[in-house]
């Protein structure tokens, strides 16, 4: 049976969910269904470790909110963010696996030959993809992680501006740093990478399209799906994610 899907973007920016949106459906197996939900409250675009803290918290409060509707199921969740803002807590209050697009990719770049590299919009994500990429264990793996100067916000915004950028800079992840790929980072790159790749001599891995086959592939409990945890009072929170953490949940 084809998987549905709650695509969750952690950032409220409608057009990216839109841009995502779109680029999950091209990339699915026929059937597979997609529910996209937007985060209420935070940044526009997420570029920086606070607005990383705050989307974590928009991503939770989003998710209660897309489980408390009326016949709310879902088989998996994807986190649409390459910086997986809150993607440990979404994987605790959510009895299906929850698919981080930097993490997925990252699996999806370890398992061919030969070191992979990082392209996204914007050099403040470089340190922070860096910190992630140690994090999940991936360093030795990786050559590189580079960035355009324009956001992916600014990609999104103008695509024709940001192509011939970012194929330079991916086939400078070959070249100079030695990668044999290079994952193509970040909502705002969404439906870009056949542009790209016309351009670029390296293998492209595009992160929308690695997450989207992590979701629909049968996982059972796996790396992507972490242990209960038990029911807390809260106060301040929406809501359905005061009630999500009353309940606890994740078994």
């Amino acid at each position: 049976m084809a998987p549905d899907i709650l695509l969750l973007n952690p950032n409220t920016s409608m057009e990216i969910t839109a841009l995502v949106a779109r680029a999950a459906r091209a990339a699915a197996a026929p059937g597979t269904r997609f529910t996209e939900v937007t985060a209420a409250f935070g940044p526009r675009y997420i570029g920086s470790r606070a607005q990383v803290a705050v989307a974590g918290h928009a991503a939770l409060d989003a998710y209660a909110g897309a489980m408390a509707a009326p016949g709310a199921h879902f088989d998996a969740v994807i986190l649409a963010c390459f910086g997986d803002p809150g993607l440990a807590a979404l994987r605790e209050v959510s009895p299906v696996p929850v698919v981080g697009m930097a993490e997925a990719s990252f699996r999806v770049a370890a398992s061919e030959p030969g070191r992979f590299a990082v392209l996204t919009g914007g050099p403040r994500w470089v340190p922070m993809l860096e910190e992630l990429i140690q994090l999940l264990g991936f360093a030795d793996r990786c050559a590189a992680v580079r960035a355009v100067p324009q956001t992916g916000a600014e990609i999104a915004a103008n695509p024709d501006g940001a192509v011939d950028a970012l194929a330079a800079q991916a086939q400078a992840c070959a070249d100079k740093d030695g990668a044999a790929s290079v994952i193509l980072g970040g909502a705002g790159l969404a439906g870009l990478t056949a542009r790209i790749q016309a351009k670029a001599r390296v293998r492209l891995i595009d992160s929308i399209a690695a997450s989207v086959a992590m979701a629909e592939a049968p996982t059972g409990s796996g790396p992507l799906r972490c242990r209960p945890i038990p029911g807390v009072d809260s106060v301040g929170l929406s809501p359905a994610l005061e009630s999500l953490l009353r309940r606890g949940v994740g078994s």
